[in-house]
């Protein structure tokens, strides 16, 4: 194997590091893996800090989940087996402007106090669906011929493209289409509407990564750039934010591969035991 430019290795070990200095207009708050983001068409894994931009599509796998913070402090959520793609996002200090597509899983979309008071013109599409954000508190999915757009709180306007949309301003309303045919409005019951959220919350003790998490795990030690990269190259093909970190003792050098943003040892334990024995890795390690 022809031994690596210092450019490319560089690239290699800061993969999932790099991070603009203007404050980006979304962020990846949380990954419960194996997820992946397309971008100009390149695919790499998500990672914990990993700052998104319009033309981005993700996609998690199965088990997986996804929370990305938007500038203005809302949330959007993503279940397992989703692909999502921020078509526009546009920030600044009037307004904060941005459409997502939602092509396939659960999606929610959420505001914390201080976040709804501030101007925003956001629309999120599911599938044939599209919602105009004017309420704080929205859950959808589309799976198969099937799409719905529950509201939890505030109000929305939502209606499928040559159809009238409607307004939900009431709690637990939903909209739903199946089978390409607009049904009546109606209410959900609050169980399983705590059954549906669940769907998009990342789930504890399945080796999530956090920002600013402090745990990390060791998936390889190689003493060649070869060795290192034949790990680091499989569990990232896999939705897994391996990055290379190149050591040194005295003459001799060693490379290691990790995962970091862990948020707690139980998290890094979770996710050892999830990747033992696959993509390369043999004997993961759990360090603090």
């Amino acid at each position: 194997m022809k031994p690596l430019s210092f450019c490319t290795f560089a690239a290699a070990v800061l993969a999932s590091c790099g991070q603009a200095l203007a404050q980006p207009a979304a962020v990846v708050e949380g990954v419960q893996m194996p997820a992946w983001v397309e971008r100009s068409g390149r695919t790499s894994p998500v990672a914990a800090g990993m700052a998104l931009q319009a033309g981005d599509q993700v996609r998690t796998g199965a088990g997986s989940r996804l929370l990305v913070k938007l500038s203005e402090g809302s949330l959007v959520k993503l279940g397992e087996n989703g692909t999502l793609r921020i078509a526009e996002m546009a920030p600044s200090q009037d307004i904060f402007k941005a459409a997502l597509r939602v092509f396939e899983g659960a999606f929610r979309f959420t505001t914390d106090l201080a976040a709804k008071q501030r101007r925003r013109d956001v629309s999120i599409t599911v599938a044939t669906v599209t919602a105009g954000i004017r309420g704080t508190d929205l859950w959808g999915r589309a799976r198969g011929q099937r799409e719905i757009v529950c509201l939890i709180e505030g109000r929305i306007e939502v209606g499928a493209e040559g159809e009238q949309a409607v307004t939900m301003d009431q709690p637990r309303q939903f909209y739903q289409r199946d089978q390409g045919k607009t049904l009546p409005v109606g209410f959900v019951e609050p169980q399983q509407l705590n059954e549906w959220a669940k769907e998009t919350e990342i789930e504890r003790g399945k080796g999530a990564a956090r920002l600013g998490g402090k745990w990390s795990v060791r998936l390889a030690a190689a003493a060649t750039q070869r060795d290192a990269l034949a790990v680091y190259d499989q569990v990232r093909k896999a939705g897994y934010p391996a990055e290379i970190v190149p050591l040194k003792d005295g003459d001799k050098r060693s490379y290691l591969v990790r995962i970091r943003n862990l948020p707690s040892k139980a998290e890094a334990a979770a996710l050892a035991d999830a990747l033992r024995g696959k993509h390369g890795v043999e004997n993961p390690a759990v360090s603090g």
